[in-house]
């Protein structure tokens, strides 16, 4: 008997330009570098004999259906995309692709950046917009404090600074 799940609620359909390079980039090295690699081996591996008994064969096939899975979704997903490239006009608030400066509740501070479900990276501080803490700073100003119910439980932040340009490049050596 088959475990019924509910479908997931449709993504954002927003991105950075720089987020959709990142996809149109991926999607180019797998049509036309990796697919080509990996439609050679499995052809070579057909040339053995007995494909039924033949991992190489076996794994190749697998891996060609995995790579045109994604450039499916990767195709589909890109036309569908609306590539947001300038700040809205009130900076002062948090709104798609702003940088944001957070205090916890024990002093420690974090920088965030809120960017589309298709290239969140919490390693570089990427939060996606659809995410609880995006959805609760939405619309927040510096000074505001806000309540977010985290998977650990409740947390309290408190907004320190907000911008749309990125910190990292802005500031001198």
């Amino acid at each position: 008997m088959a475990r019924y799940r509910a479908p997931l609620p449709p993504s954002s359909a927003y991105i950075t330009p720089q987020g959709a390079e990142t996809l149109k980039q991926e999607l180019d090295y797998l049509w036309r570098k990796k697919r080509p690699e990996v439609t050679q081996a499995v052809s070579e591996a057909a040339a053995l004999g007995d494909r039924s008994e033949n991992a190489e064969y076996i794994y190749g096939k697998k891996q060609l259906r995995e790579i045109d899975r994604r450039v499916r979704f990767l195709r589909k997903r890109l036309e569908k995309l609306v590539i947001v490239d300038h700040p809205p006009e009130n900076q002062g608030r948090i709104y798609f692709g702003a940088w944001i400066e957070l205090e916890k509740e024990d002093g420690a501070r974090v920088n965030y950046r809120i960017v589309g479900p298709d290239e969140f990276d919490l390693k570089r501080g990427w939060i996606s917009m659809d995410s609880p803490l995006a959805k609760a700073l939405i619309g927040k100003a510096t000074g505001d404090e806000v309540w977010v119910t985290l998977p650990s439980g409740e947390e309290c932040f408190y907004i320190e600074a907000v911008q749309y340009s990125d910190p990292a490049q802005t500031e001198s050596p």
